[in-house]
Formats: structure tokens, C-alpha cells, sequence
């Protein structure tokens, strides 16, 4: 007597599909939080030099008013500035995917 399993090859087909969309729907979001932690990083380098910037005089207004609005222009919030010197120091906040990433960043010239 010989044994057939017919079918057993679609089950599989279906096994291995639904292991592919569980790994894709792990996968996926942590990528995303990973991409947005580069780009707040990005944003605090940037308002800091622009901070920085405006304290020196190269570009005009207050140091935290322009970082607040270059932080803002890359999709982050300003949660804090300090400017001691000519050193300018921004702490920036974004939120996906209900995490919260924050991201220092210092500028000045150099010592």
C-alpha cells in the first residue's frame, strides 16, 4: 500500500506566506522608528547650527526662535535650547508610532 498526501504542498505554501507576513509586520515598524531617530538627529544637528548661527550674527533673530523654526521645518519639535557662549545646544522631539525619539545636538565654534 503506497501513501499519497495530496494538498500537503499548498498548506505549506500557506504556512510559509503567513510566517512571511508576520516577520514583515514586525519588521516593518521598527525600520520606521529607526528612520525617524536618523532624521530627529538630522533636525537637532540643524537647529543647532542654526542656533548657533544667529548667536554668532551670521544669520539674523534670536538663537532658540531659529532653531525653534528649523526643527519645526524638518518635522521635529524644539523641547529645549540653551546658549552658553557661542555654543548653542537644542534638544528636539518627534513622535511615530507612539514612540517619542529625542535627539541632542551641540554647535559652536570650534576650541
Amino acid at each position: 500500500m503506497r501513501w499519497r498526501e495530496a494538498g500537503s504542498g499548498s498548506v505549506l505554501a500557506i504556512g510559509l506566506a503567513g510566517a512571511i507576513v508576520c516577520l514583515a509586520a514586525v519588521v516593518v515598524p521598527i525600520y520606521a522608528v529607526l528612520a525617524a531617530r536618523s532624521a530627529t538627529a538630522g533636525a537637532a544637528d540643524n537647529a543647532a547650527l542654526a542656533a548657533a548661527d544667529a548667536r554668532v550674527g551670521a544669520v539674523t533673530g534670536f538663537p532658540c526662535d531659529r532653531a525653534a523654526e528649523v526643527a519645526a521645518a524638518n518635522g521635529a519639535t524644539m523641547t529645549e535650547c540653551t546658549v552658553d557662549g557661542l555654543v548653542a545646544t537644542v534638544t528636539v522631539q518627534r513622535q511615530i508610532g507612539g514612540f517619542s525619539i529625542e535627539q541632542t545636538a551641540s554647535a559652536g565654534p570650534r576650541d
